[in-house]
C-alpha cells in the first residue's frame, strides 16, 4: 500500500456504513486522518460503528443530520447507496465539500494494476471470468476481484503489490464519486437504461457510467461493446486506446466472432461453442474478458482453459447441477425482464421457466417473443397471476401457480422430460419473500439438492 500523507491531520465525513464504509474509515484513520462517521442505524443495533468507536473513531449515529457538517469537514466520503438528494449529501456539496466513494480511496493506495468494469448487465461475470483467466496457471502476483462485488476496493488495495491486479466491479452509484480514479483497463460491456430513480435521466445514468474512462490517457485502454451504437458514439471522447468487442461484426483491432470462432486481432483463440455458460450475453462476456487477458499477455491456451471450464458466478446464469439428463441452472440475479430475456437466449433445449417475485408495478409482455421455446412455467410471489397471464399469450402450454421457489423445484422436475432444462430466471426483485436474490438463489439450489436426494432414496 502506497503512504501517502495528503490526509493527514483532515477532518472527513465517512456517511454510511456497510463493508465500504467501515473500511474507507479504517483505512483513512490508518492514514491519519481525523474520521467521524456517521450512520442512520441506532448505536445499540450498530455493531459496526461500535467496532469503529473501539478502535478510537468518532461515531455519530441514529440518522444523518445536517448541522453536521458545521464542523468544517475537508471530505466526505459516501456510501453509493445513499443518494445525492439526501439532505446531508445535498447540503455538502452546496458548501463545496468534495464527495467521493470508497473506490477513489483504494486508487490512490493501490499499487496494483487497475482493471475497471462497469455497465449494466455482465460486470459481475465479465469482472470474474477476467480474474480467473489471469490466474490461470499463474506463477507470480494473483488478479484480486473487488468493489461492487466480493471485497471492498479499499481493503483489497491494502495488501495488493506491483505483482497484482485489482479487478474492480464498478457500479455508476461508485463512479460519480470519482475524482482522480483512473483504471489502466477499463471495460464497458453494455449500456441500457436502469436506476433511474437514482439518476434522475437516462442520460445523468449514461454519463455516470462513461466516467470510468474520464481520466484515462493514452497510455490506458477502454474496451467497448462495438454492437452499441451508443458506445461506438461515445468512444470518440475518450482518451484511451480503443479496444472494440463484437459478436456481429470483424474488428482486426479487437474480439469478435467469425464463422463459430472466437478473434483477437485476427488470432484465433477458441471455439465460441466451447465456452460452458450459456447465452450470447456470455460470448459478449467472454470476449470482453480476453481482450482484457490478451492485454495483459495471457495465453490462447490458458484463455481457452478457462473459459471451458468457466460454470458461471453465482445467481447468474449459473450451472448448479445435471441430474437424469435435466440440466438445472439458477439464474436469481434476473432481477428484471431484460436479464431474463438474455438468460432464455442462451438455451436451444426446452426450458422450464421458474419465474416471479416483487411487484413494481409493470407489465411483462415484452417477455413473450423469449418464451417460444419455453414448454412449461411456473410462477410465484407478488408478480404470479401477471406472468400467469403472459404465458397464456405466448401459448405456453402448462403454467402452475406455486407459492414460493422451493415449492416450484419439484414441481418443475415432474413436468419435465430428458434433455430439459429447468432455469430459475425470475424477471422480478425477490424482496416480496426473500431479503436478496442470493438468499432465493440458496433457496433454490437447496431445494434441487432435496429433490435429487428424496428421488435417489425412491431407486435404492
Amino acid at each position: 500500500m502506497k503512504k501517502i500523507t495528503s490526509y493527514e491531520n483532515k477532518k472527513i465525513l465517512v456517511l454510511g456504513l456497510a463493508l465500504s464504509g467501515v473500511n474507507a474509515a479504517k483505512l483513512l484513520h490508518e492514514l491519519g486522518a481525523l474520521v467521524t462517521v456517521n450512520d442512520y442505524k441506532s448505536f445499540e443495533e450498530n455493531p459496526e460503528a461500535q467496532e469503529l468507536l473501539e478502535s478510537g473513531i468518532r461515531v455519530v449515529t441514529g440518522g444523518h443530520p445536517v448541522d453536521l457538517l458545521d464542523e468544517d469537514f475537508e471530505l466526505v466520503v459516501k456510501n453509493p447507496g445513499i443518494m445525492y438528494n439526501n439532505p446531508i449529501v445535498k447540503r455538502a456539496i452546496e458548501k463545496g465539500i468534495p464527495v467521493i466513494t470508497e473506490v477513489e480511496l483504494a486508487y490512490e493506495v493501490s499499487e496494483s494494476t487497475l482493471i475497471g468494469i462497469t455497465g449494466t448487465n455482465g460486470k459481475t461475470t465479465t469482472t470474474t471470468m477476467i480474474a480467473d483467466i489471469l490466474n490461470q496457471n499463474r506463477i507470480k502476483g494473483h488478479a484480486y476481484v473487488a468493489g461492487n462485488i466480493g471485497m471492498p476496493a479499499s481493503l483489497v488495495a491494502q495488501t495488493t503489490t506491483p505483482n497484482d491486479e485489482i479487478v474492480i466491479e464498478l457500479s455508476s452509484f461508485q463512479l460519480m464519486g470519482i475524482t482522480k480514479l483512473r483504471p489502466s483497463i477499463a471495460v464497458i460491456t453494455n449500456i441500457f437504461e436502469a436506476h433511474i430513480d437514482y439518476h434522475g435521466t437516462r442520460e445523468e445514468y449514461v454519463a455516470a457510467k462513461w466516467r470510468i474512462t474520464e481520466n484515462q490517457t493514452a497510455d490506458d485502454y477502454l474496451i467497448l461493446n462495438w454492437d452499441q451504437p451508443e458506445l461506438r458514439e461515445l468512444a470518440k471522447s475518450s482518451k484511451a486506446q480503443i479496444i472494440p468487442f463484437s459478436r456481429k461484426e470483424v474488428l482486426e483491432n479487437g474480439a469478435y466472432v467469425k464463422e463459430g470462432k472466437i478473434y483477437y486481432r485476427n488470432e484465433c483463440i477458441m471455439e465460441k461453442t466451447a465456452i460452458l455458460v450459456p447465452g450470447e450475453h456470455n460470448v459478449e462476456n467472454a470476449l470482453a474478458a480476453i481482450a482484457v487477458a490478451k492485454l495483459m499477455g495471457q495465453s490462447n491456451e490458458n484463455i481457452a482453459e478457462l473459459l471451458t471450464t468457466f460454470t458461471g458466478v453465482k445467481h447468474r446464469t449459473q450451472f448448479v447441477t445435471d441430474y437424469q439428463k435435466r440440466k438445472f441452472y439458477n439464474d436469481s440475479k434476473a432481477t428484471n425482464i431484460l436479464a431474463t430475456e438474455n438468460a432464455l437466449k442462451g438455451f436451444s433445449n426446452p426450458v422450464i421457466l421458474l419465474a416471479g417475485g416483487l411487484d413494481r408495478g409493470n407489465g411483462f409482455d415484452e417477455l413473450i417473443p423469449s418464451l417460444k421455446n419455453v414448454k412449461a412455467l411456473i410462477v410465484f410471489g407478488e408478480t404470479a397471476s401477471k406472468l400467469e397471464e403472459v404465458g397464456r399469450k405466448a401459448g405456453v402450454k402448462e403454467i402452475r401457480v406455486v407459492q414460493n421457489v422451493e415449492a416450484a423445484v419439484p414441481v418443475a422436475y415432474d413436468l419435465s422430460d430428458e434433455d430439459t432444462v429447468i432455469l430459475l430466471s425470475p424477471a422480478c426483485a425477490s424482496w416480496d419473500q426473500y431479503r436478496s436474490f442470493e438468499v432465493r438463489g440458496d433457496a433454490y439450489i437447496k431445494a434441487i439438492q432435496q429433490l435429487i436426494a428424496e428421488l435417489k432414496e425412491q431407486e435404492e
